[in-house]
């Protein structure tokens, strides 16, 4: 044997599931990809007023750049993941990176809202690589239950970000102004890309990347979307994303205009959201290696539909809300990582279209439910109690039609 296949051979075995072992340096890194985006998303959500007074616009209209956020991200990761199958991972993450970063540049001169949507699609283009991809690359590097916990652990930091990232925001935007809010995360991607680079490289062997043609890609979305081993799950956990980004676009009108919070305070609500997170997130793949995936991905929706319909149905007020957002964050956190792992599962061979296709499933949730919930005629908080009810119920049934 040629030293080239030699060293051919050690590389694919080093990246193959079987060989591989969860490590500290792998898990931050698959975090940190999956958490960009959220943490730009969620970042400058109490810059809101100063963002509306700076550029003429009112709060409302401002939630437009999440919007668009949410569809460019969503539409950017159908590409992206037939790409990466093609191309390798490492190309499609750093370009990625780099679109961010003009994103971010785009969003930190911006003088009109109009201009500040442009910043925040191109932003989107770039970090939805970045997200659909930290999913494949766990599909890349593990199976079986080091695969469940990669993506138990990753989820976790998803969904923590958007918890620490108001207070970051809020502590920049007092400090900096709002437009420095866009430089940090653009500072952060540009590290992030750097220890890429150094720590972990192309995890998908050139042996195992298919031809690639518009037909091909779109005969693999086909094929997914038609076998119930994927949509099932895809669709339920995807509805569940969709309910928390709406909770995390209505949570200002909610807090800051209902209750009365300040921006900081704002923050530290949202930062006391994680620690439910983080504990659902290492629950999770305890439970299931006891009860299995599925039985305790159902518990989950079945807690987070719970404390959607007492949000609906219960009174306005602060406790009452902490308390079922609460159980509702702790559903959530047991369903996604777990949900996830499941869709992905079978799927190795097509991991990047099958994350992708997840991806687009997760944001157009979200760019919907945050749609109808700033369009409702009714209150902030009833809008929230219907999105979160209707969104999960969907959700159980999606979970029910898996075979």
């Amino acid at each position: 044997m040629s030293q080239s296949n030699v060293t051919r051979a050690a590389s694919q075995a080093r990246h193959s599931p079987a060989n591989q072992r969860l490590t500290a340096g792998v898990l931050f890194l698959l975090a940190a990809l999956a958490a960009l985006g959220a943490l730009a998303t969620n970042i400058i959500l109490p810059a809101f007023p100063a963002m509306g007074e700076d550029l003429g616009v009112s709060v409302r209209e401002l939630s437009a750049t999440l919007t668009s956020f949410f569809m460019a991200f969503a539409l950017g990761q159908l590409f992206v993941g037939p790409l990466s199958d093609r191309f390798g991972r490492q190309r499609l993450v750093l370009i990625g990176l780099v679109i961010f970063i003009i994103g971010c540049l785009v969003c930190a001169v911006a003088g009109t809202l109009p201009q500040l949507i442009v910043g925040r699609v191109i932003q989107a283009l770039g970090v939805c690589a970045t997200s659909v991809l930290s999913r494949a690359i766990a599909r890349d590097l593990f199976d079986g239950q080091e695969l469940t916990r990669a993506l138990s652990l990753t989820m976790v930091a998803m969904a923590a970000a958007p918890g620490f990232s108001p207070l970051l925001g809020g502590a920049f935007n007092s400090w900096l102004g709002w437009r420095a809010t866009f430089g940090l995360v653009g500072v952060l991607a540009i590290l992030l890309a750097m220890y890429y680079i150094i720590r972990l490289g192309e995890t998908h062997s050139a042996d195992k990347r298919p031809a690639l043609s518009a037909s091909s890609v779109l005969k693999i979305y086909q094929q997914l979307l038609i076998d119930r081993r994927f949509m099932a799950p895809a669709l339920s956990v995807s509805l569940v994303i969709g309910s928390l980004y709406a909770f995390f676009a209505t949570a200002p009108a909610i807090l800051m205009t209902g209750f009365h919070f300040s921006p900081f305070e704002l923050g530290l609500f949202f930062a006391s959201t994680v620690f439910v997170v983080f504990g659902a997130g290492f629950l999770g793949p305890r439970c299931a290696q006891r009860w299995g995936q599925v039985r305790v991905a159902r518990v989950g929706i079945i807690i987070a539909l719970a404390a959607s319909v007492a949000l609906l149905v219960g009174k306005e007020d602060v406790f009452f809300f902490s308390t079922f957002l609460t159980l509702f964050l702790l559903g959530m956190g047991l369903v996604n990582p777990l949900g996830t792992a499941i869709a992905l599962q079978p799927f190795g061979q097509q991991a990047g279209a099958a994350s992708a296709l997840l991806g687009f499933l997760q944001m157009g949730c979200a760019a919907m439910a945050i749609s109808v919930a700033a369009t409702l005629p009714v209150s902030a908080y009833t809008s929230l109690g219907i999105i979160l009810t209707s969104s999960l119920t969907l959700s159980f049934f999606a979970f029910l039609a898996m075979r």
